[in-house]
C-alpha cells in the first residue's frame, strides 16, 4: 500500500519564560518558509520599481536588488511580521498581556528564519468569587419636605443682598469689610511666607464672615464690637499642625481696620422670588422643580452606592499582587491628578509641598485600588464575553465630544493623536461590566434611620 506524503508547514516557535513581578519574556522564531515568502514578495516590489545604474527598470537581477536594498527589505519585513507574530504568540499561549515593556532586536538567520524577544507585563492570576447576586444596601430615594425646604434656603442664601449697618457695632453673623496686615516679631508675614495664601499676609477691603472658628484662629472673636474706621490689634496663635510649617506654633499680630459692616438680608420666600429663578413660575412650581432635581440626584446616589458596594465586595474576596511596574506608572498618574485637582481648588504649591508625603501615600492607595478593580472587571468581562461594540465606542466618542464641546470627528482625531483610543475602549468595557454587575445585585433591606440621623443638617 502506497503512503501519501503530507506537506505540513513548519510552525512558529514560541517559548515563554515567566519572571517575578508579573513579567514574562516571549522568544519567538518564525520558520524560514514564512519569512522567505514575505521577503520574496517585498523584494519583488523593489525589483519592479527600483532604478539600478546599468540596468533597465525591472530588469536588475534579484541578487543585485537584495544586496542594495537589504536593510530596507529587512525593515519592511520586520514591520510586517513582528506585530502579527507577537499577537499570534500571545493568542497561542493564551497569555493575558497588559502591556509590552520591551521589544528586542530582530535577528535574521542565514536560512531566512527570523527571531526576536518580547518582554511583557501579564495580568495577575486569581479565582473569581460568585459575582452574580452581590448583596447591597441602598439609600432611600423618597424626597422629604425638609430636603426641599433646605434646598430653598440655599437658593435664598445665594440670592441674598448685603445692606450697610450704620447704627451698631460689629457682631457675630455680620460681614466685615476690613483692611489688615500681619507680622511676627515685627517681620511682615508676607516676608516670612511669600508663597503662602495672600489671606495670611493681609488684604484690602477683605470681606470676612464673622462666625466661630472661621478664618484664622480666634480672629473673628477678637474683632467683635468694632466700629467703622476703628483699628484694633488682633493676636493669632497658629497651631502646631498648621499646614504652612513656617507659621506653625508662631504668634502673629494683625493690625485690623474696619471699613464697613454688612448684614445679609434674605429675600422673602414667595412667588416673586420663584419667578426670578424660573420666569413665569410660582413658588409651588419651584418646589416641584427642586423635588425633581433631588430625585434625580438620589438616583445617582443609588447608582454610586451599588457601584461602591459591588467593588468593595470583590476587593474583599480577591487577593493578588499587582505588577510593580504598572503600580509605579499608575501611582505617578494618580499623583498628577491629585496635584491638578488641588490646584484647581486654589491650594497653593507651598501647601501642596507641605503635604507631599500625604499626597504620595494617597496616590499610591488610589492607584492600587484602581488597578485591582480594573483587573477584576476585565476578568469578569472575559468570563461573561462582554465586548465593546462599534456602537458603544462611537457613543463614547460622542459623549466626550459633547463634554469638550468639539465636533465628533475632531474628538476622534485628538484621541488617535494622543494614543487614547485603546484607553477609551477599556473605559467603555469596564463601564459595561460594572453595569452588568449592578443589574445582578440583590437589594437588602436597610434599617430605618433614627430621628436624629434623618434630620436635615
Amino acid at each position: 500500500m502506497r503512503r501519501l506524503a503530507l506537506n505540513v508547514a513548519p510552525q512558529m516557535k514560541v517559548d515563554v519564560e515567566n519572571q517575578p513581578q508579573g513579567l514574562a519574556t516571549l522568544r519567538i522564531e518564525l520558520p524560514p518558509e514564512e519569512v522567505r515568502k514575505e521577503w520574496d514578495s517585498i523584494a519583488s516590489n523593489y525589483s519592479r520599481y527600483a532604478r539600478i545604474p546599468g540596468y533597465r527598470a525591472g530588469k536588475a537581477p534579484r541578487s543585485v536588488i537584495e544586496k542594495k536594498f537589504r536593510k530596507e527589505i529587512q525593515d519592511e519585513l520586520t514591520k510586517k511580521l513582528v506585530s502579527k507574530s507577537y499577537h499570534d504568540a500571545i493568542a497561542e499561549k493564551q497569555l493575558r498581556v497588559v502591556t509590552l515593556t520591551d521589544l528586542g532586536e530582530v535577528e535574521f538567520g542565514d536560512d531566512r528564519s527570523m527571531r526576536f524577544r518580547a518582554t511583557v507585563v501579564t495580568a495577575p492570576e486569581f479565582e473569581l468569587p460568585e459575582y452574580k447576586g452581590i448583596p447591597v444596601q441602598l439609600p432611600a430615594t423618597e424626597v422629604t419636605e425638609a430636603e426641599i425646604d433646605a434646598a430653598l434656603e440655599r437658593l435664598r442664601d445665594q440670592a441674598a443682598d448685603f445692606t450697610d449697618v450704620k447704627d451698631r457695632e460689629l457682631a457675630m453673623g455680620d460681614f466685615a469689610v476690613i483692611d489688615f496686615t500681619g507680622a511676627i516679631d515685627g517681620v511682615p508675614v508676607s516676608d516670612i511666607v511669600p508663597d503662602a495664601s495672600k489671606n495670611l499676609h493681609g488684604g484690602k477691603k477683605f470681606w470676612l464672615h464673622l462666625a466661630p472658628e472661621n478664618f484664622l484662629p480666634q480672629f473673628c472673636e477678637q474683632v467683635v464690637g468694632m466700629k467703622p474706621e476703628e483699628t484694633r490689634s488682633v493676636q493669632v496663635v497658629f497651631p502646631a499642625d498648621f499646614p504652612v510649617t513656617d507659621l506653625a506654633d508662631k504668634k502673629a499680630d494683625y493690625a485690623v481696620t474696619l471699613n464697613e459692616i454688612k448684614e445679609k438680608v434674605l429675600p422673602p420666600l414667595d412667588d416673586a422670588f420663584a419667578a426670578k429663578l424660573l420666569p413665569d413660575k410660582t413658588l409651588a412650581d419651584l418646589r416641584h422643580t427642586i423635588e425633581h432635581n433631588i430625585e434625580h440626584e438620589k438616583e445617582h446616589e443609588v447608582d454610586r452606592a451599588k457601584e461602591g458596594q459591588v467593588v468593595k465586595f470583590l476587593h474583599e474576596r480577591i487577593t493578588f499582587d499587582l505588577p510593580p511596574t504598572l503600580l509605579k506608572s499608575e501611582t505617578r498618574r494618580a499623583l498628577n491628578e491629585l496635584v491638578h485637582r488641588n490646584r484647581e481648588r486654589g491650594v497653593t504649591d507651598d501647601l501642596l509641598k507641605g503635604k507631599e508625603k500625604e499626597l504620595i501615600e494617597g496616590a499610591g492607595s488610589l492607584a492600587a485600588h484602581r488597578l485591582k478593580t480594573n483587573f477584576i472587571l476585565q476578568r469578569i468581562a472575559e468570563q461573561e464575553k462582554i465586548e465593546v461594540t462599534r456602537e458603544d465606542f462611537d457613543n463614547a466618542i460622542r459623549e466626550q465630544a459633547a463634554h469638550y464641546n468639539l465636533p465628533v470627528e475632531k474628538m476622534r482625531k485628538e484621541l488617535e493623536e494622543k494614543d487614547r483610543i485603546n484607553g477609551l475602549a477599556e473605559e467603555v468595557l469596564l463601564g459595561k461590566t460594572l453595569d452588568f454587575l449592578k443589574q445582578k445585585v440583590i437589594v437588602e433591606a436597610t434599617a430605618e434611620p433614627d430621628a436624629k440621623s434623618a434630620a436635615p443638617e
